[in-house]
């Protein structure tokens, strides 16, 4: 389980094919403590920890095809950065929201103003029963924990202050960049028990 508050900017260093399969590199702060089959959320994806190379502050993770349609991964290109988040720790402080790290669609930047103290970004999803945002809920967004605003049926609005923005990829989201989303939760389940889902 995770929270949504990103640790660390990651760095994608190269990938490479295996059948289906992508194992992609993966530079970060942190490579270097962490072992083979821990759970680390890249851009709010869970991914398993395959390999690690502490000289080189890096570490492998495999993305299923599965994993590569559903979520903006497939267009990950060495160079790209990527918001980190290890698991939660047993007794570790809880600062988001519950996020399970099991991306359920992509969204479209359609929005993104400087306002002049934050930023304002606009996202647009496809319709769906488990899609589903409501005003001052919680949202993930390429593994952040956010509040939204504004919302619709296919569109939300989330509002974002400098220390995010400088310390997660929102700096390089823009018009038309494809973003992970997970949706909340508590939200998904409810629509279940009203046969929504």
């Amino acid at each position: 389980m995770f929270t949504g508050i990103i640790e660390a900017l990651g760095e994608v260093v190269s990938f490479s094919d295996a059948a289906t399969n992508r194992h992609f590199t993966i530079r970060s702060p942190f490579a270097a403590e962490l072992k083979i089959d821990q759970s680390v959320a890249h851009d709010g994806a869970c991914l398993t920890v395959v390999g690690v190379d502490a000289a080189t502050g890096t570490h492998v993770v495999t993305a299923i095809a599965e994993t590569l349609a559903k979520t903006n991964l497939g267009q990950w290109q060495p160079g790209r950065r990527i918001n980190l988040e290890r698991c939660l720790a047993a007794g570790g402080r809880f600062d988001g929201h519950i996020v399970q790290g099991h991306v359920d669609d992509t969204a479209e930047c359609i929005r993104a103003d400087d306002q002049q103290g934050s930023w304002l970004f606009r996202f647009r999803h496809a319709p769906g029963p488990q899609r589903l945002t409501v005003e001052k809920g919680s949202i993930t967004v390429n593994g952040t924990s956010l509040t939204c605003f504004e919302s619709t049926d296919t569109e939300f609005s989330v509002a974002i202050i400098p220390y995010t923005y400088e310390h997660t990829s929102f700096h390089e989201i823009r018009v038309g960049s494809v973003v992970n989303l997970e949706f909340d939760i508590v939200g998904k389940y409810v629509a279940k028990l009203l046969g929504k889902g």
